[in-house]
Formats: structure tokens, sequence, C-alpha cells
């Protein structure tokens, strides 16, 4: 066969043929999650809106059908598939519930596409900071009295929007902040984006929409069998301008929406309906093993398993902390990779952190321990065991001084100078470790030496960050 010069198609093809474990979305695990005969024949399936196969934007038939389904399953009043991410999910919530000039309380550790999509509608912040938690080195939970306060201060504000779970799967008392927002007559959004599968399983935390959210966004690409940028967005609310809304999503999509993602949005509502609970079952008891197994050494603990009780968390999602092994999270993360041919999702200064779904078998869990096990072997014959120190992170997940509104950074003029000399410059753009997509500094934020210094230390031990360039240049507001 020929070898087409064609290099994206060409290293993935050499990645799938390595034979990796995937402990990263999309949900399926690289075609595991697929039953025989749904989805063989891609290309094939790569239709457009001929005869019989509705329209995403007008549907009156099968796609009708299928998102009535749809907020059925997921106990929604209207769902709509999303074929461009969560992201123009979260951009079209904020442009139905806000006007340009209003203000929006915040989380602060949300997904950079909430504020760029601020930006772009001309809507301020109010941020709402996470508690931190040390012992892991990442953001945990909003409390409920940090979001009474919020709304005390802003009686202004178009309403509140919430990240549940984040990253790590820890999940803020959702029930809670919900009767708030509605003793405000305020909206609660949700960027439910990594909760998709909460639904389906008694043993795990339960959804938005059952928690009194008006109006939540669901990556089914991370945590069900669906293709990358499938997405779902539902409604359970009188407050939200339906009309609005749909006229904002048929802006914000593509106009050529893929059948191949839609069908797979169907395929996972079909699957979730009829088997997920079993299908959990399995994966929480696989999960459960594991976890026993990872026991039997000091230098790794898990965070749904330290937690249990505390606060509530995503079972499903493996946060692993090593910082007791010597090594950070981006030097195990590497090991497993190129060592091990074991992909996880993301690591930090002290934690891997797995994406889990019911496609992954007990085999798979299996060769993740031993290669731990492995790696455990190693440090401790290399005498490399200490603990790592992960205040780095608690630096990072500070919020700076907002100088400029969002949209004003926006419309400034900029120019680019090195990271460490920046502090006391506004920044124009974002600047966000990714994963997991936190912004560290907000455009319109005064840039402070504290968070130079956490974003120098970050990249240093291996960290990416999206915003810093090649030779640690950033884009600052040229006054």
């Amino acid at each position: 066969m020929v070898e087409f010069n064609a290099p994206v198609l060409n290293e993935i093809k050499r990645y799938i043929s390595s034979g990796p474990l995937p402990f990263h979305m999309p949900g399926h695990k690289m075609g595991k999650g697929f039953k025989k005969g749904h989805f063989d024949q891609i290309a094939a399936m790569d239709l457009t809106e001929i005869p019989l196969l509705d329209n995403l934007h007008f549907p009156e038939g099968i796609i009708k059908e299928a998102l009535e389904l749809a907020a059925t399953a997921f106990g929604a009043d209207k769902t709509f598939f999303l074929v461009n991410g969560s992201t123009s999910g979260i951009h079209a919530i904020i442009r139905t519930i806000c006007n340009p000039g209003d203000k929006l309380i915040v989380s602060r550790d949300c997904h950079k596409s909430v504020i760029g999509g601020m930006m772009l509608a001309g809507v301020e912040p109010y941020y709402i900071t996470p508690d931190f938690d040390r012992e892991f080195g990442v953001p945990g939970t909003i409390s409920p009295e940090k979001v009474c306060e919020a709304f005390e201060k802003n009686h202004d504000c178009a309403g509140i929007l919430l990240t549940r779970p984040n990253y790590y799967g820890i999940c803020s008392d959702l029930k809670s902040i919900a009767e708030i927002a509605a003793s405000y007559g305020k909206v609660l959004a949700v960027d439910e984006a990594h909760g998709a599968h909460l639904k389906f399983s008694s043993k795990l935390p339960r959804c938005a929409m059952d928690l009194g959210a008006d109006i939540c966004v669901q990556s089914a690409h991370k945590t069900l069998p669906a293709f990358t940028q499938g997405a779902y967005l539902h409604v359970k609310s009188q407050k939200i301008d339906m009309e609005k809304l749909k006229y904002i999503l048929g802006m914000l999509q593509t106009t050529s929406p893929s059948y191949v993602i839609m069908s797979s949005l169907d395929y996972s509502r079909a699957i979730m309906e009829t088997e997920g609970e079993a299908l959990f079952e399995n994966l929480l008891y696989n999960i459960k093993w594991f976890i026993n197994s990872l026991k039997f050494f000091n230098e790794f603990t898990v965070l749904s398993e330290v937690k249990t009780g505390s606060i509530q968390t995503d079972k499903t999602r493996l946060v692993i902390n090593v910082s007791r092994t010597g090594l950070t999270g981006f030097e195990v993360e590497r090991l497993l990779r190129f060592d091990y041919n074991i992909q996880v999702e993301m690591s930090d200064m002290g934690n891997i952190v797995c994406i889990t779904t019911v496609s992954d078998t007990r085999d798979d869990f299996e060769r993740l321990y031993l290669a731990l096990q492995d790696i455990r072997n190693r440090v401790v014959r290399e005498g490399k065991i200490s603990d790592i120190n992960i205040d780095t992170c608690f630096r990072i997940y500070d919020i700076s001084e907002q100088v400029i509104p969002l949209k004003e950074a926006f419309n400034s003029r900029s120019k680019i100078v090195e990271l460490n000399s920046a502090a006391g410059m506004i920044a124009k753009g974002t600047i966000t470790p990714y994963p997991p997509g936190i912004p560290a500094v907000c455009p319109g934020e005064r840039i402070s030496r504290d968070v130079i210094e956490a974003l120098l230390s970050l990249r240093e031990q291996g960290g990416n960050v999206n915003g810093i360039g090649k030779h640690n240049e950033i884009e600052v507001i040229d006054f």
C-alpha cells in the first residue's frame, strides 16, 4: 500500500496498530463499546439530509423521534443533539439566558469554553471559587453558602452556570444549589460535560436534570459510547426561552451535521436505557477490584476511595495520586504511555486521571494495575520514594484581579511578551493548563507573580499550558 503524505492519518494508524490501552475519551474506547453490526460501515454512514433521514435543525421524522426518546431517557422536557461538542451547547446556553451586558455567576473551575462564550456574548462573570483539596491538589466543590453569597451580591445577574462533576469527578451539592437559585428566581445552568452517564446507575451521583437544573449540557463522547463531538443539551424549565435557544443553536451548529455523530448519540441513549444499570454494575465491580488491589501499595491513593462520605464523587473517574512515588503525575503518564502502551486521560503535578466507561474490561484494569505495580517497584529499587509538592496547583486555581471587562479585552490591541516579565500586565487571552482546560488567567485579568511562577513550574515539570508559546511568550493587552 502506498504511504500517502497524510501526517494526521498516518499517526492515527500507527497509534491504532500499536495496540494501546486507552483510559481516555471518547467513551467507546476505540470502538470496543459498539456492539458488532452497528458501526462497522462508518464511511458509508457519513450521509446528509436526504429523504427519510430528516434534518437536525428542522426535525420532523427520525431525528425528532430520537430527540424525544433522549429527553425521556435523561429526564428532560426537551433534548437537543449537539454535533459541535459541549462547547457549542455552553455558548448557546449563555446566549439564551443572557443579554449583552448581563452578569453571570460562574464557578471558577469552569472550562475555557465558558470564558469564550461570555466574551462572544458580551457577558461579564462573577466568579465563585471552589474549595481546594490540598491532599490531591485539585479543585473541589462549590459550596451552597458561596452560591447564596454570590446571589446576595448580584441580584441583577441572569443566573448561575456551574461545572458538575468537575474533571476529577467531584460533585457539588447541586440539589441545595438548585433550591437557592430557585429562591432567587434565577436560572441554574450546569456544565455536565463529564456526567452524561450519571443517569444510568443508582450507585453514582444523581444527574443535573434530576436535581433541579434548568438547563444542562453533557458530552456523550466523554463517558458514553459515542463519537467525539457528540453531546446533548437538556432543558427542564419554564425559565428557558425555547424558541430563542433553537434559533441560537441553528446559528452556532454546522449546517452539515454529522449523521455518524448523531447516530452514535441515538445509540448511546438506547444502550444505556436498556442495559445501562447492568453495564455500570460490572464496571463498578471491576473498579472496586482495581482499587482494592492498589491498596497493597502505600504509594497510590484513589480520590473516590479516600473522599467517601466527605464529598460526592463519580466512582467511574479514577484519580490516582502518585505523589508518594517521588514522581509527578506527568512522569507517571509518560511511563505508562511509552513503557507500557497505556494512555491515561490526563495528568497533573500529583495525579493521573483515567476515564473509565462501560467499554472497559477486567483485562484493561488488570493491565493498568500491573503497570502501576511495576512502576512502583522500579522507583522503590531506585530509591526515589518521596512526596511531590503540589502547592503549585493551589496558586494556579486562585482568582486573578479582573481589571477590564471580557468584551473590552476581546477588542483590545495586544503585544507579545515573555511570561517571566509579564507580572502586573493584563492578559489578552486565556492561559489554560490543558487538560483539564480550567483557566489560570482569563482575558482582562492582571497577571500576578505567583501565577507566573506556578505556570513556569508546571511547564518545567512537564505540564502543557495553552496560551503560552514554545519560548514562554504570552499575549498581553497593549495600552
